[in-house]
């Protein structure tokens, strides 16, 4: 395991993304900003939102099969050095929706060129077991019950398009039982050539 994630180029990730939050800090403060509510605690962390970031990029690539797994048996043991302000897994769970934003703006610059030739497909995202969804409230009232050809799953549905060198050009991210032509529309505005999809696709 520790050699797919010795494959990462965790230093390039890193500034990367550290780059895009440099920029969005920079036009935040232009922002004026609404005052605050008495007594209101803002969170602070001794770990930059990057170093997040990076992190949790880093898992999907990492061939772990838990955040968790990933992070105790490797973050904390092994990348102290790289980020030497490292916090408990408990508390890093709690800094992680902080940086959903910025992940998806990031996601957005790292999209591939159009080739004229496309691929759209989408897969299920469970979050949670079929047998909790009744009791699951995390993403309550967002997330709804779909099927494929599995069979029925609870959460949500991410919609990508590719083109043929394996590049991320768009994507989406539905309900589950939303149909897949729907957000198809906007995903393919910008995008010129021929774009191929499963039966699921066609109108």
């Amino acid at each position: 395991m520790s050699t797919i994630v010795s494959r990462l180029d965790i230093t390039q990730i890193f500034c990367d993304v550290d780059d895009l939050c440099n920029q969005w800090e920079n036009l935040w403060r232009q922002v004026p900003q609404l005052p605050s509510t008495t007594g209101e605690r803002r969170s602070t962390s001794r770990m930059h939102l990057s170093e997040v970031m990076t992190i949790v990029i880093a898992f999907h690539g990492s061939g772990y099969k838990t955040f968790k797994e990933f992070y105790k048996l490797h973050v904390l043991t092994s990348w102290r050095e790289a980020f030497p302000n490292l916090v408990s897994y408990t508390r890093f769970v709690e800094l992680m929706p902080w940086c959903l934003m910025l992940l998806c703006c990031f996601l957005h610059t790292r999209t591939g060129e159009m080739t004229g030739i496309s691929f759209i497909d989408s897969t299920p995202i469970n979050v949670c077991h079929n047998c909790r969804a009744h009791s699951h409230k995390v993403f309550k009232g967002l997330v709804k019950w779909g099927k494929n050809s599995v069979g029925w799953h609870f959460g949500f549905k991410l919609h990508l398009i590719i083109n043929d060198c394996g590049e991320l050009l768009a994507f989406s991210l539905t309900p589950a039982n939303v149909d897949d032509r729907k957000p198809v529309p906007g995903m393919t505005r910008d995008l010129i050539g021929k774009l191929f999809g499963d039966r699921g696709y066609i109108s």
